[in-house]
């Protein structure tokens, strides 16, 4: 990156001086009568990274292509690029000055065309003169470091790689104003990093205004500007870390089992409770306040207090979650509607209580025949050097892990890392080149039938008949397992009651909202009561309390009903909440342990995470690592180093910062997620890859 243009970008000072390049002002979206944008009012100024931020249906994409210009408007005031939006004409006249890239990987691209070719396509329509072509064409090819894959096809490109692509795309013309729509949903959080970095880059050195949208709250530090949005409405809008150090809350994480789990889990209804610990929110601004509450609450109830429990800032999903549950929209969307009720965007009906976790148990117990598992004393799955190659590619390469009843596993991986080939070969719908896999006590091999009756499996897409009836669905997937009438009526009456889904029977599954419809999915993949549970990214595009809603049935499925959950995911916060998982990369499993210890490891061989918040993220990373610290790394508007001697370190950052006059610059230890175990192990991989690639070519 050149540091002239980083120098030059616009500062907060100046950009909130300036003329907005899109104001909004009570902005109205309808389809037909239902209002998908209700009374929206923004400013987004220049150079600014502006983020919305809601689940499925919250109206962010409504909004974004009303702005883009695809969409009209029946109420309010739209302003793009110094223009008045009122007709289709005034629309046409800003276009040419805007990006728009829409909600998909690789939609807007064309996959039998190489990834050349689609960028000379796009130049094309957008009348890109030659000479401009060429030169601009390769400088995004080699900021997204897809030179050397000019000539491949964009259908035969990793998730990453497409968006990387229509990035590109949308960038080719050079325009004033772009409009991002999920960009990273369904990307690894290598290929997340990566966008981001090439994302800001381009932004900080084009002077680019880009309104992006996501469903992941915790790419909200990403952003200048946040505004979380639900059922239409912009609930909670501002600059990320003010919204956070003006929020009247603490996190208060200790340990906690048993009875201790029982009264703190119900004296902080919000919470999260996992692998023997408990994080809760407490409404207090002062720590020690908040840990006094936390301790009183176990003593009232006849207990000890807990020792040295941690206490941290809330992040923005719980502010997100606190406020929809405080506010009069959470009052109207999370009270029991009635089925004649507006459909909200999301599901829970009350604060979730974790289930009280018991003593340490034996993962591979008998359960009563009666219940969801009657089972053999074997692991529900056990995979043992499965490989399966297409041709010359071996896509899985001899994994073995093994899943108990009762627990729930992760299968984490970058895009095409052999995650869903793994699972395909478990599940019997495809034979595996070498290796051996037991499921429920079954061969796969040799027992495909018996797999399929014994495992429940939900795909990222749900797969349910959307013209059919909640009650519908659920019938007739009973009736696909082959149950009798009247234990398809038995069944289908209990997955209605562990989702909640009461008053809703006779609704259209098209008509119900995510975090509702999930939960169907859930319920037709366990109506004929398996033992194991295949979920494929289960939580993708739903609002936080629909996810932490959706994680309740899950531990209780595990932990009360013994079910074996094997599940994928891109987001890493639910990886924190599995008993244990697998990380695949090249189609090898690398790594196989519980979260905590993962991070453990990672602390021991890489150090202490800091976190610097400089005046400017690019011009500080660049003095950082021509300082010497390589691994400086752009996390949103902070930047992120690992450390063996933090207190050393953190000198010599100062040092660095203020010679390259960013005086501004805060340096903060940060606890490692596990986002950062993803990163550190898919990253080490690669280099040891290439590393190997270059002694072969010597």
């Amino acid at each position: 990156m050149d540091s002239q243009f980083a120098s030059s970008s616009i500062l907060p000072d100046e950009r909130r001086r300036a003329r907005p390049v899109v104001r909004l002002h009570k902005l109205v979206k309808r389809y037909d009568l239902v209002e998908a944008v209700r009374q929206v009012s923004l400013d987004i100024k220049p150079a600014q990274i502006y983020g919305l931020i809601g689940a499925d249906g919250a109206g962010k994409s409504s909004l974004m292509k009303v702005v883009a210009g695809v969409l009209s408007h029946e109420e309010g005031q739209v302003e793009v690029l110094g223009r008045t939006i009122d007709t289709e004409q005034q629309a046409e006249q800003v276009k040419s000055a805007i990006g728009f890239m829409p909600q998909g990987l690789g939609l807007n691209l064309y996959p039998t065309l190489s990834i050349e070719e689609n960028i000379d396509f796009f130049a094309r329509l957008r009348m890109v003169p030659p000479a401009q072509l060429r030169e601009r064409k390769e400088r995004l090819l080699e900021v997204t470091r897809l030179s050397a894959f000019r000539a491949r096809p964009a259908g035969q490109l990793s998730g990453g790689m497409k968006q990387k692509l229509g990035l590109i795309c949308t960038l080719i013309h050079a325009p004033r104003l772009i409009i991002l729509d999920e960009p990273t949903t369904g990307v690894d959080p290598v290929s997340r990093r990566d966008f981001w970095l090439i994302l800001a880059q381009l932004i900080h050195t084009e002077q680019i205004t880009a309104l992006i949208s996501t469903a992941y709250l915790d790419e909200a530090s990403r952003f200048d500007h946040v505004a979380l949005m639900h059922e239409g409405q912009i609930i909670l809008e501002g600059a990320p870390d003010l919204l956070i150090d003006r929020a009247d809350a603490t996190i208060v994480q200790c340990p906690a089992e048993g009875q201790a789990l029982a009264v703190l889990t119900q004296a902080f209804p919000q919470h999260e409770a996992t692998q023997g610990q408990v994080r809760m929110f407490v409404p207090l601004r002062d720590p020690g306040q908040a840990q006094s509450q936390v301790q009183a609450a176990l003593v009232a109830a006849g207990l000890p207090k807990v020792e040295a429990p941690i206490v941290t800032r809330p992040q923005l999903e719980d502010l997100f979650i606190a406020h929809l549950w405080t506010d009069a929209i959470a009052a109207r969307s999370y009270l029991p509607p009635s089925p004649s009720a507006r459909l909200a965007e999301t599901g829970a009906t009350q604060p979730l209580a974790a289930p009280v976790e018991g003593p340490a148990r034996d993962t591979r117990a008998n359960v009563s025949p009666e219940g969801i598992g009657q089972r053999d004393s074997g692991w529900a799955i056990d995979a043992q050097a499965l490989t399966r190659d297409f041709g010359s590619f071996r896509a899985v390469d001899g994994v073995s892990f093994q899943v108990g009843y009762g627990d729930i596993f992760g299968l984490l991986g970058a895009n095409g890392a052999g995650k869903t080939t793994a699972i395909k070969m478990l599940t019997g719908i495809l034979p595996p080149s070498a290796g051996l896999g037991r499921v429920a006590g079954s061969d796969m091999r040799h027992a495909r039938q018996a797999i399929k009756e014994r495992i429940g499996y939900m795909s990222q897409a749900f797969s349910l008949y959307t013209d059919l009836t909640v009650e519908e669905n659920l019938m007739l997937f009973a009736g696909i397992y082959g149950l009798p009438r009247k234990t398809a009526r038995e069944r289908t009456r209990w997955a209605i009651e562990l989702g909640e889904l009461h008053g809703y029977e006779q609704v259209a599954a098209i008509s119900l909202p995510m975090g509702l419809r999930q939960r169907l999915a859930l319920g037709c993949a366990l109506v004929h009561r398996p033992r194991v549970l295949f979920l494929d990214e289960p939580t993708s595009g739903v609002d936080p309390i629909g996810r932490k809603h959706f994680w309740s049935i899950l531990r209780k499925l595990a932990r009360e009903d013994g079910v074996a959950i094997l599940l994928t995911t891109h987001y890493m916060a639910e990886a924190e909440l599995c008993d244990r998982v697998a990380m695949m990369y090249a189609g090898r499993v690398v790594a196989d342990a519980p979260p905590v210890q993962l991070k453990q490891d990672l602390l021991a061989r890489r150090g202490q995470l800091l976190e610097i918040t400089p005046r400017n993220a690019l011009l500080a990373m660049q003095a950082l690592q021509e300082a010497g610290f390589a691994n400086a790394v752009l996390h949103g508007r902070n930047i992120h180093i690992m450390s063996h001697d933090p207190e050393a370190d953190r000198a010599r950052i100062f040092s660095v910062l203020r010679a390259a006059r960013q005086r501004s610059a805060n340096v903060i230890p940060r606890p490692l997620t596990m986002e950062d175990v993803f990163i550190d192990i898919v990253l080490s991989r690669e280099g040891q890859d290439a590393g190997a690639h270059a002694q072969e070519a010597a």
